[in-house]
């Protein structure tokens, strides 16, 4: 569901010392395009502030950029995008070509599950916010929750035949309604959040612990999914998987479920000769939803028998039983468990290669407040100010979902750091989350992972963090598309760092990519020496 950071692209034409084209960074070619004294670029920038309102008297430029020629055009940026250059690439060629962080492109998938992939895109931190006001974009149909599908939408087959709250715009009466039961449940919920979170990962950490002592290596990812699942089942249906009919198989039925949606985006990494093979099995014609119709007939019972007062409360607020139930569903299984199955591993990742300098302070801070409060409270948590940093930090280098869609209501000027663009009615207009979150005239050194940057004066920057489809300072609503469990996905990350560093001085670990995210393989783990 959510991508993992990619390499740069090679856009110099200097040789490293070992004779090799050295890459690109980001921050490098947005300061290139946005540079004044820059010989290639026609544009003069401003300094930035800490005001994000753009200057009045920005030129109005036309959009570059191109669609290429009907149906070949689209293919070929998808073949670029999935397997010439790379998602990062994709974004960073096209950028560097057009000296300009807004611009026209194809997006995946184009032919034939998307019937039209023509986008505007947006990569900066000025521009990117448009996607968020609902009154000026859309947000009808398009599939946002970590995918990069444009116009596509999965089957309505996936979810019992209705079109679930991710789908429907703010202006449609049963979003409020739907939205409004979603965060009626969570706070129902939340004196269980930190207690049976504590619970599912102390056994993911004894599991950890003994297969490293067995086998010297563990790969994070598969534990931490089936903890996932395990609190995901436990918080909304009250049940034990095992206690329910699901009994051992719940997590794969789940799995083949979300497969089933998401294959569109899965790349599998395999020789390029099997590339062309690759594009027609998954990004040509959707897998058919019958194929997985027992599996997901399974989950949803669990959910229909397990949550009959929110259920009742769904019904009092006009939602007919089974259409809430469909949508619990999918909020469970593909916002939640999906979420935390590709986000945690990002979050372990970052820490991990942070190193021992980063886990020694967070250790202290941790164990300090811990003492002084008795044990674990959410009003500690609250007072871990680096802690919580480095959760805002993991955000922004790697958004758990980094796209966004919004087709304008209107003819709308967008603006970007030093030039206005104007964008007609019913365009479609495209966010690249990690873009705009790294973007060097906002965050200094922001392709480094710095763990203290939003501490003290560094909270005025939270402003810029988009990982939740709106700012990280503002609080989701009924009437907007930012996702109703922001605040859970923070308390979370902060409960397993707190959980880690209770139990570890520090750990080591090998990153990698596992389809459509990161993988954090643990290689050490040092107990803490005192509490």
């Amino acid at each position: 569901m959510f991508i993992g950071t990619g390499g740069g692209m090679n856009l110099r034409n200097g040789l490293d010392a070992s004779g090799r084209k050295p890459k690109v960074g980001l921050s490098q070619i947005l300061n290139h395009i946005m540079s004044p004294n820059s010989s290639s670029s026609p544009f003069h920038l401003r300094s930035s502030t800490s005001d994000d309102s753009p200057p009045s008297d920005l030129p109005l430029k036309p959009i570059p950029g191109n669609y290429g020629l009907p149906f070949f055009g689209p293919i070929k940026d998808r073949l670029d995008y999935f397997y010439l250059q790379g998602k990062e690439s994709f974004f960073q060629t096209r950028m560097h070509k057009y000296q300009s962080t807004v611009f026209r492109t194809n997006m995946p998938l184009g032919p034939f599950i998307a019937s039209n992939p023509n986008v505007i895109t947006v990569l900066d931190a000025i521009s990117f916010p448009i996607l968020f006001d609902t009154s000026k974009v859309e947000k009808l149909n398009v599939f946002e929750a970590g995918a990069e599908l444009c116009t596509y939408m999965p089957s309505t087959a996936f979810t019992g035949g209705y079109r679930v709250c991710p789908f429907l715009d703010p202006s449609e009466p049963k979003h409020a309604l739907l939205k409004r039961l979603f965060l009626t449940l969570l706070a129902t919920l939340h004196d269980k959040f930190i207690p049976l979170f504590r619970k599912c990962l102390s056994e993911l950490f004894i599991n950890l612990e003994d297969q490293l002592l067995d086998k010297g290596k563990v790969c994070f990812n598969t534990l931490n999914d089936s903890m996932s699942f395990n609190f995901v089942l436990r918080l909304f249906c009250d049940q034990n998987p095992s206690e329910t009919r699901l009994g051992s198989n719940g997590q794969k039925l789940l799995d083949k479920w979300l497969f089933f949606q998401l294959a569109p985006l899965i790349t599998l990494g395999l020789p390029k000769f099997f590339n062309l093979f690759e594009d027609l099995l998954f990004h040509t014609w959707p897998l058919p939803a019958i194929l997985v119709k027992s599996s997901y007939t399974k989950i949803y019972d669990v959910f229909y028998t397990s949550m009959s007062s929110i259920l009742d409360e769904a019904e009092s607020f006009g939602i007919k039983r089974d259409e809430a139930c469909h949508n619990l569903v999918f909020m469970a299984g593909f916002n939640s468990y999906g979420g935390m199955k590709t986000w945690f591993p990002d979050l372990i990742k970052w820490v991990g290669l942070a190193g021992e300098k980063l886990h020694h302070q967070l250790r202290d801070e941790i164990r300090s407040v811990v003492r002084a409060e008795g044990g674990v409270t959410l009003s500690g948590i609250d007072k871990m100010s680096l802690t919580n940093s480095v959760v805002y930090e993991a955000l922004r280098i790697e958004p758990p979902v980094p796209f966004q869609y919004g087709k304008a209501k209107e003819d709308l000027v967008v603006h970007s750091h030093d030039a206005a663009f104007e964008i007609k009615k019913g365009e479609m207009i495209f966010g690249y989350q990690p873009f705009a979150t790294k973007d060097p005239k906002i965050f200094k050194d922001p392709e480094e992972f710095v763990g203290h940057r939003f501490v003290g004066e560094g909270e005025k920057l939270l402003k810029y963090v988009y990982w939740s489809n709106g700012r990280e300072v503002d609080d989701p609503t009924v009437k907007d598309k930012q996702c109703p469990g922001k605040d859970l996905v923070v308390l979370l990350s902060r409960v397993m760092l707190v959980e880690l560093f209770l139990r570890y001085d520090t750990f080591t670990i090998k990153p990698g990519t596992f389809l459509l995210g990161s993988s954090a393989t643990f290689t050490s783990l040092t107990k803490a020496t005192s509490i």
